[in-house]
């Protein structure tokens, strides 16, 4: 399927200035209070997984619990550091919140709407390389972040920053390749000519499983969501990059967070799941997705996807900083090339040939993720009995830095001094590192 052969949204109505005005308000007004609703259904859906009530007590079922939470960070004290550049500091959060509110124009919530008589695409604009204009709003984001812990003037919030854009670099790469394959199918960048060839066609998360399984691992790192919340890791860093910020300052990047999820979750709506359209099998069965039908099964399809995000939080736990540069550079960015690869050759045999490139794709796929699941077969490599341990000094550097495998931290000086009251002459690299560690 070609570009040619693709209409998209047909914006020709919207003549008057106040039709994307009271779009852009929509918007505005969605994600807020999707945000509330987020944080909500966060802490109620965890609570559900740890067998506790959860937010109880504000309103019915707790729903004016993130309400208050609001309230109690606008009329808390402002405290800003005195070791700050302060307009870089008051700037950044700013930066960070303002650019996660743009990624949402370019996405079709449904088809043609009735507005006050006007007939209009639930969308606020589109253009023929709007995908690239959600990877670059994704990508101003983070200097957010950047600017955010380096102008505090703390260590930890530094070492936040320099982690988020490591992270950034590393899992937007896969996430653009990921995303590649569906401009080779779909013919097109544009947002609402992407849901419109996945209407003549399987969903491109039947046809293209492993983009969005690479796409799904990339968002969760985007985003800094558990297992990959690094740049905040309260046990590391003290909440990371946003340590030093209060008050709304710091709302700021939590609600640019929450935000980001909703576009996340929006772009794989768009890319992988159909778009506004009617999930299969109601499809099958002539429920509509015409007029605000589509954003009802749009908001569907979204809120599917945050709660996965919900169910990882509340089931995994944080990779170390070096497995997580392992999975993006080693696993991720490779396994999306080849993938890309075989999409591209597909594509252009398909040109040439009769063979159907969705059954192809569907199998290559198959042999993939059995592939994959078979590696996971594979033995673990061990060190050989009786090999040398060598003690890891972790303040070498200047910064106390974590062991990696293999390697052992010295005794606590309490341990030390226990030892020596008992007359026990002990060799460090004797020592278990578990003992260690609970001293």
């Amino acid at each position: 399927m070609s570009a040619e052969n693709l209409v998209g949204a047909d914006f020709s109505n919207d003549v008057h200035w106040w039709v994307p005005a009271l779009k852009g308000v929509f918007i505005l007004v969605l994600v807020l209070t999707s945000v509330i609703m987020a944080i909500w259904f966060e802490r109620k859906v965890v609570a559900k997984m740890q067998l506790r009530p959860g937010p109880n007590v504000h309103g019915p079922a707790g729903l004016l619990q993130t309400t208050a939470d609001a309230v109690k960070l606008l009329v808390k004290e402002d405290i800003s550091v005195k070791a700050a550049d302060r307009l870089v500091y008051l700037i950044a959060p700013v930066i960070a919140v303002f650019s996660s509110f743009l990624t949402l124009a370019v996405i079709p919530m449904a088809g043609e709407v009735s507005v006050f008589g006007f007939r209009t695409p639930l969308q606020m604009t589109d253009f023929p390389v709007a995908v690239l204009y959600i990877l670059a709003c994704t990508s101003v984001g983070v200097y957010g972040m950047v600017l955010g812990g380096w102008s505090s003037g703390s260590t930890y919030p530094l070492l936040g920053s320099v982690r988020s854009t490591a992270q950034v670099i590393s899992y937007e790469l896969a996430m653009g390749l990921s995303l590649v394959s569906v401009f080779v199918m779909a013919g097109s960048m544009s947002t609402s000519q992407i849901v419109e060839a996945q209407e003549r066609s399987l969903w491109y998360v039947v046809t293209l499983p492993v983009a969005f399984i690479l796409y799904v691992v990339a968002m969760i790192g985007e985003v800094n969501r558990l297992p990959f919340d690094l740049p905040e890791a309260e046990g590391e860093l003290v909440a990371g990059y946003m340590t030093e910020y209060s008050a709304m300052k710091f709302a700021w990047f939590y609600l640019a967070e929450y935000i980001n999820m909703i576009n996340v979750s929006a772009v794989a709506t768009t890319l992988f799941l159909g778009g506004w359209h009617t999930p299969f099998p109601l499809n099958l069965l002539g429920v509509p997705d015409s007029g605000y039908w589509g954003f009802l099964w749009f908001l569907v399809k979204l809120w599917s996807i945050m709660f996965f995000f919900v169910w990882v939080r509340g089931t995994l736990l944080r990779f170390r900083y070096d497995q997580f540069m392992n999975l993006g550079w080693k696993l991720l960015i490779p396994t999306a090339l080849v993938w890309l690869f075989g999409v591209t050759t597909i594509r252009v045999v398909n040109e040439f040939t009769d063979v159907p490139s969705q059954t192809v794709l569907i199998g290559l796929a198959v042999v993939l993720l059995v592939f994959a699941a078979l590696s996971f077969l594979i033995p673990e490599k061990k060190e050989p009995p009786g090999a040398e341990v060598g003690e890891f000094d972790p303040y070498a550097d200047g910064y106390p830095v974590p062991p990696m495998p293999g390697q052992v931290l010295p005794p606590s000086p309490r341990r030390l001094a226990a030892m020596a009251a008992a007359g026990v002459v002990v060799d460090i690299c004797d020592v278990p590192t578990e003992e260690a560690d609970r001293d």
